[in-house]
């Protein structure tokens, strides 16, 4: 081994002594955000799993442990079996209506005109609304003296509605308004995806004679596969944690009408200071989604092309 190639080999060796490699660089920068997230996220996790299994109001010293006593009753409990229904209810709405209207805003949009930038802002501005205020426009928009939705019925013939002082039509407003609050999330997923669709297959097709309904139902549609998919999980599960919307206009009510999982778990555990039992509830809730993402994974395979 020639003086130079000692030289080499010595200085590689130092190196690799006294430098950090790639893996322990990554984990120095990556860190301070593991540690963070595990204090803040994965302890408590698995401190309301402990809980789950515990009595605690939260204020006493003492929490007893009750093993599966607290999922033992939520078999029992009419008003969580009356959240599921409510939640059961709200997802088969909130779902397929958010991807029905989003995709055909998206269409609409997805074209050269003079100003779409400025329409497709308009379109995504209501994800800047946030979830409050939404609540408060809806509010305001159905109330029943002075709302703008019953003022426009009154002029058509159609007397004032309670909307949301109403046990038939309070989930029915909660869903409406949820629905136009993630329009502009969908329709920004949807836009990306029809871009991403070749043109030359729309072009071959209509030299072949197929018209524009032929071509979307044939050809656009299977390609947003992927984008159906992400935003039947995604919304899925947002729909299954509904409570913001809740809270901020109907508390439950009327008459228990817009009673969902998540807004009774925390009125269990903030209002009437069960922490273990809203614990149980939560973590029946987690399981429940990861069966039915599962699922949508499963049952996706047939319809979802990538390529």
């Amino acid at each position: 081994m020639s003086r130079r190639e000692r030289l080499t080999s010595r200085a590689r060796s130092l190196r690799s002594t006294f430098l950090p490699t790639d893996t322990a660089t990554g984990w120095a920068l990556v860190g301070p955000g593991v540690l963070l997230i595990g204090a803040f996220g994965l302890l408590p996790v698995l401190l309301s799993l402990k809980l789950s299994f515990q009595k605690s109001d939260m204020l006493s010293d003492g929490t007893p442990w009750v093993g599966v006593d607290n999922y033992r009753k939520l078999v029992d409990d009419p008003l969580f079996a009356h959240a599921i229904k409510n939640t059961v209810v709200f997802t088969a709405l909130f779902v397929p209506g958010t991807m029905l209207v989003g995709l055909l805003v998206a269409v609409a949009l997805n074209r050269s005109l003079r100003f779409i930038t400025l329409y497709r802002t308009a379109a995504y501005i209501t994800m800047a609304v946030s979830t409050i205020t939404q609540g408060i426009i809806f509010m305001w928009l159905t109330d029943r003296d002075y709302g703008l939705v019953n003022a426009a019925l009154n002029e058509i013939g159609i007397g004032s509605q309670p909307f949301l002082a109403s046990p038939s039509q309070a989930l029915l407003v909660i869903t409406a308004m949820t629905v136009w609050g993630w329009t502009g999330f969908t329709v920004i997923v949807y836009l990306a995806a029809l871009q991403g669709v070749p043109a030359e297959l729309h072009e071959a097709a209509a030299i072949d004679g197929a018209g524009p309904i032929t071509r979307f139902r044939t050809i656009t549609v299977p390609l947003l596969g992927p984008a159906n998919l992400f935003l039947l999980i995604y919304l899925t599960i947002n729909a299954l944690q509904l409570f913001d919307e809740v809270y901020q206009t109907t508390r439950g009510g009327p008459l228990q009408a817009t009673m969902v999982i998540v807004y009774y778990l925390w009125d269990r555990a903030f209002v009437q200071f069960d922490a273990g039992y809203a614990a149980a509830m939560a973590y029946s809730l987690f399981a429940v989604i990861l069966v039915i993402t599962a699922v949508q994974f499963r049952l996706s395979r047939r319809f979802t092309h990538y390529s």
